[in-house]
């Protein structure tokens, strides 16, 4: 695990290789694989249908309860570590398909109203050229096994991709105590 540089605010912590190659292998193969269950969802941003986009999306958490079977067996390998002593509310993958062009989602908080003591996450499935943007301007890079980590009251939004057939990530909410 190595914490990168990437000339972000101090709003924003981006970790690379956050879990080992076996550990990220085991998960990436289940995620991409054909028995990894994804469910359709005619909205992206905070519940607001837009005429032609759309997502695939697994829910592992949410309402206080697992919602998902891999969840358990992940919780140790992923979730864990990142919310360490922390409370979950809620861990969601999102899918979005390859698209000619690079297509930039409206910005947004995980929550609205944004609920200020909650923290969110990205983890990166897979690599490719779409990206993470921040209401400053900055972005993250999509590349796989990178873990990047902000308030849950900073604006952001994910993007399609051109060069591969998804983008995948893991964005887990939760209330961090340290």
């Amino acid at each position: 695990m190595k914490i990168v540089d990437i000339e972000l605010s101090n709003h924003y912590k981006v970790v690379d290789d956050f879990l080992s190659k076996e550990k990220f292998k085991h998960l990436q193969s289940t995620m991409l694989g054909p028995d990894f269950g994804w469910f359709y969802n005619p909205v992206i941003d905070n519940d607001e249908e837009e005429e032609g986009k759309f997502q695939f999306t697994h829910t592992f958490y949410r309402y206080n309860k697992p919602m998902s079977g891999f969840f358990n067996d992940w919780y140790e390998i992923l979730f864990e570590p990142i919310i360490g002593d922390g409370v979950l509310d809620r861990i969601k993958a999102n899918l979005l398909t390859k698209t000619p062009e690079i297509i930039e989602n409206k910005l947004h908080t995980d929550i609205e109203p944004p609920k200020k003591p909650l923290t969110t996450s990205i983890f990166y499935v897979n690599t490719n050229n779409g990206y993470t943007k921040f209401k400053d301007g900055t972005k993250v890079e999509s590349l796989e096994n990178r873990l990047v980590t902000f308030p849950v009251n900073t604006k952001h939004t994910g993007t399609t991709c051109t060069d591969e057939n998804v983008r995948v990530v893991i964005n887990l909410l939760y209330m961090n105590y340290e």
